[in-house]
């Protein structure tokens, strides 16, 4: 049968058929997904030797909100045909950093330094657009694989050999890997940072269960008050924009140090004010707009470590999606489906140049439970709004311009998410036997040693071939290839039994 909506509603969701009434609850979805689409511009920008080119930070911001709508649109009405969201994946942004790493792509000292940077030169431009060409190539190649293994039925036979013990370390290091960028970020103002990451705590955790009266108006009751989890809902832009609020209040009354080499200078709101001046009202996104895209092997075998992982978390959001909005358990043609368009999008975003690729939200998952709606098309005008905000260029640039600590503070705790998230997996496996401890903790450790030491020492690999040479260095330095490599080889190759290994695909099938 043709995997599609509307499925009779459980869980007491309900079915939007009219537009009209998806504008109350599509824009929650957006602003759910606001924190993990705008964090990847953010971090990207560290090794695109971007940091004090606000402008250009916008650009990406926008694209990366209009690729996200487009590939929400595909997924919704072609893919997996759940209430899903796409955005920008993590998972590919750890080979990214690894690939901008490697010595020929380190950023030049003088792109450190704000006031020899001149965002408008050839020579400058050159600089960043050249690392964004060679990222682009290496997602769009990689994306293939993607698209190949969706469309061709292949994501089943590959689920069969990953249990809980590949996807553990794999996610858990994903998330442990980026501790230096939220760790700079941070500590450019340790109090504002920890004002913002306890407001996100304060809202996520103790009052996410505290409705707030909000007036609204329907057609059978009128003028009314309904109760809005507003707090489960957004806690980390109301967490954002407070902080946000008290650095400006900061800033105005001269709280915040004047000087760049000052501890806190970074907290001031008007650093980049410039940026919303200049930047676009309107601004199309298009393939190829930074140059045609480079290819290389080395950055094309570590994008495939992520488009790996990034499958191996997407079938897991569909069965929680479908379980949430009241669809039966997905069926392997759709699952195909979903995991193949999700390849495209990553194609479209290379294309576009994110810099990053697309895959399902969890956080749009959840948000299913919270407002008790499932219809896909919530999630079409979702989409919509999205490509919206992405033609908007001063919707992208407003976002450039949160202080870095606050950003810094924002990332402690989505990391930190993330990280819990792939320990969570080993629920499925039996955490009481001593081979399934052995597994996950010397692939976790080895995940965070060895790419931590070739860091350390960049010139330590030397085959002779400098293919070989940049191949293995972004594999090595890659945490979650490491961690999820050796949690696989080690799941599969050490004996044991099927109720002791937990296999995810078994408790999925």
């Amino acid at each position: 049968m043709d995997y599609s909506f509307p499925f009779r509603m459980r869980n007491h969701l309900t079915l939007v058929s009219s537009c009209l009434h998806c504008f109350p609850v599509s824009p929650q979805h957006c602003l759910t997904a606001f924190g993990g689409i705008i964090a990847i511009p953010l971090i990207l920008s560290q090794g695109l030797c971007l940091q004090h080119d606000g402008l250009t930070q916008g650009h990406l911001i926008s694209t990366i909100f209009f690729v996200s709508g487009v590939c929400t649109l595909l997924q919704v009405t072609f893919g997996i045909r759940l209430p899903i969201i796409q955005g920008g994946t993590f998972t590919l942004l750890a080979p990214s950093m690894a690939m901008l790493s490697m010595p020929e792509w380190r950023c030049p000292a003088w792109t450190q330094n704000s006031s020899l940077v001149n965002a408008t030169s050839p020579e400058y431009i050159e600089v960043w657009q050249s690392r964004m060409r060679a990222l682009q190539g290496s997602i769009m190649v990689g994306s293939l694989f993607q698209v190949l293994v969706g469309f061709s039925g292949l994501i089943g036979l590959f689920m069969r050999f990953i249990g809980p013990l590949t996807i553990a370390p794999t996610i858990s290091l994903i998330g442990l890997s980026l501790y230096d960028s939220a760790g700079r970020s941070a500590g450019n103002h340790w109090g504002i940072s920890a004002m913002t990451t306890a407001l996100i705590i304060l809202f996520s955790q103790y009052l996410r269960h505290i409705p707030i009266p909000f007036p609204t108006y329907s057609r059978s009751n009128k003028l009314h008050t309904s109760r809005i989890y507003i707090f489960q809902i957004l806690p980390v832009l109301l967490g954002i924009t407070l902080s946000w609020l008290m650095c400006y209040i900061f800033t105005v009354f001269n709280v915040l140090p004047t000087q760049p080499d000052q501890y806190g200078y970074l907290a001031r709101t008007d650093l980049k004010g410039d940026v919303i001046d200049r930047a676009p009202w309107f601004r199309f996104p298009y393939p190829g707009q930074w140059g045609l895209p480079t290819v290389s092997l080395a950055g094309v075998v570590g994008i495939l470590a992520g488009v790996i992982s990034s499958m191996i978390e997407s079938v897991g959001d569909y069965h929680a999606c479908a379980r949430l909005s009241g669809a039966p358990p997905p069926p392997k043609h759709a699952i195909n489906r979903g995991i193949g368009i999700e390849g495209l999008g990553c194609l479209l975003a290379g294309a576009w140049g994110t810099g990053n690729g697309t895959t399902s939200y969890s956080e749009n998952v959840g948000a299913l439970g919270i407002t008790k709606v499932g219809s896909r098309m919530v999630i079409i005008v979702g989409g919509v709004l999205m490509i919206i905000m992405g033609l908007f260029g001063k919707i992208g640039a407003i976002f450039t311009t949160i202080p870095t600590p606050v950003v810094g503070g924002m990332f402690l705790v989505m990391f930190g998410v993330i990280s819990a998230a792939g320990v969570a997996n080993l629920q499925y496996a039996d955490m009481n036997s001593s081979r399934n401890i052995f597994i996950f903790g010397f692939s976790m450790f080895s995940g965070l040693v060895i790419p931590n030491w070739l860091l350390k020492n960049p010139d330590a690999i030397s085959t002779g071939v400098v293919e070989l040479d940049q191949l293995l260095q972004v594999l090595l330095t890659t945490s979650m290839f490491i961690g999820g490599f050796f949690g696989f080889f080690l799941d599969n190759t050490i004996p044991g039994k099927l109720n002791m290994l937990g296999q995810m695909h078994s408790l999925l099938c």
